[in-house]
């Protein structure tokens, strides 16, 4: 089939991969450039923490976040350059003025793993046993929690490796080229016979519940510190996550604001940010910035994904919010059963709808 993709963000990249090593043929129109600097798929740490994130997440979501960590050695193995993947788990730390908020959390948490037993059980930690894990951290908190199986890849090896199969497979790529569905007549005489929308926000004339939700990450190479796994910081105002990556690289991030503003980050969002990193491993008061940027995830009303038909042969995907790397394989799986074999049985697994206009066709 000859498929057109809009937007070369995460869900673009991944699906042109796929259907162009199944040899279909592949065009790709994106607004910006190759590297995907303005995407929220770029500002991102990447990280595939399901039951760490069902504290904001309903049950499907970690399901399909689940169903990701399974699939994602298994993408990774088929990409022409490597892309770093750790899967050693979570650590959860606070401050001993937070312990009510991390009894709150840790709650929460429970209950997750009493209604999904497939998650791994999350550990309770005293200070010999953060220790074990995470000796940078030894005599600088009294408490943890440990969650196994977790994992994270590193996002901008990602997106670069992509790029790397997509121009080794001859996909067709129109950088600085924003297109949008009414551009095409999928199906007709010299048209493609599949057009996909994957362009987060810049879907919303076509999709206008979508809603920017803004978030803000540092880059940090700071090889005094010696974290091991991501790391998350409880704390009733700003909690954060530490994600470490290769060669002294750390992401931080914590930041979520109901807005569409994708401006440089605040100071104030900057001075907590990196303050609270600080908290956790005084290394990274040497550390040196690297990046640090704002940028605004794709959400629908619920906060959960959904697929959309416009049209017999149109398909579009959004709203993966602040899930995109934890979920994206499975939204990847359910927009090829679709196109290809019609099936929505993966998407009534996990309760993604498939809308038509306004109307929900397939749920489960």
């Amino acid at each position: 089939m000859k498929i057109v993709i809009l937007g070369a963000g995460l869900m673009g990249r991944l699906l042109a991969c796929e259907l162009a090593r199944a040899g279909h043929t592949l065009t790709m129109f994106d607004a910006a450039g190759p590297q995907a600097l303005n995407s929220a798929a770029r500002a991102a740490a990447a990280m595939l923490a399901p039951l760490a994130e069902s504290a904001v997440a309903d049950d499907r979501v970690v399901q399909m976040g689940l169903y990701g960590l399974k699939r994602w050695p298994e993408l990774l193995a088929t990409l022409p350059a490597p892309v770093y993947f750790q899967q050693q788990g979570t650590l959860v730390v606070w401050h001993r003025q937070d312990q009510a908020e991390a009894a709150r959390f840790t709650r929460q948490l429970k209950s997750t793993t009493g209604r999904l037993p497939e998650l791994p059980s999350l550990q309770t930690l005293d200070p010999s046993g953060l220790a074990q894990l995470e000796p940078g951290l030894a005599g600088r908190f009294s408490q943890g929690l440990y969650l196994p199986g977790e994992g994270q890849l590193d996002n901008h090896q990602l997106l670069d490796a992509l790029l790397t199969e997509l121009q080794q497979r001859q996909v067709s790529l129109h950088w600085d080229s924003p297109r949008a569905p009414g551009d095409f007549a999928p199906g007709e005489a010299g048209q493609p016979d599949w057009v996909l929308d994957c362009r987060g926000l810049g879907a919303q004339a076509q999709w206008p519940q979508l809603r920017g939700v803004r978030g803000e990450v540092a880059m940090l190479y700071a090889p005094n510190v010696h974290l091991s796994r991501p790391t998350r910081l409880i704390h009733p105002r700003y909690p954060i996550y530490i994600a470490p990556k290769e060669n002294g690289i750390f992401k931080i991030g914590a930041t979520e604001i109901e807005s569409d503003d994708v401006s440089p980050v605040s100071v104030r969002s900057g001075l907590e940010l990196l303050s609270a990193a600080y908290s956790v491993d005084p290394g990274f008061g040497e550390a040196r910035i690297l990046e640090l940027v704002a940028q605004c995830r794709p959400t629908l009303p619920d906060n959960r994904p959904a697929l959309r038909r416009l049209g017999a042969r149109c398909l579009q995907v959004n709203g993966l919010y602040r899930h995109g790397y934890l979920i994206a394989p499975a939204m990847m799986d359910m927009v090829l059963q679709l196109v290809l074999s019609d099936n929505a049985s993966l998407a009534q697994q996990f309760a993604v709808p498939v809308l038509r206009g306004d109307t929900v066709e397939q749920a489960a």
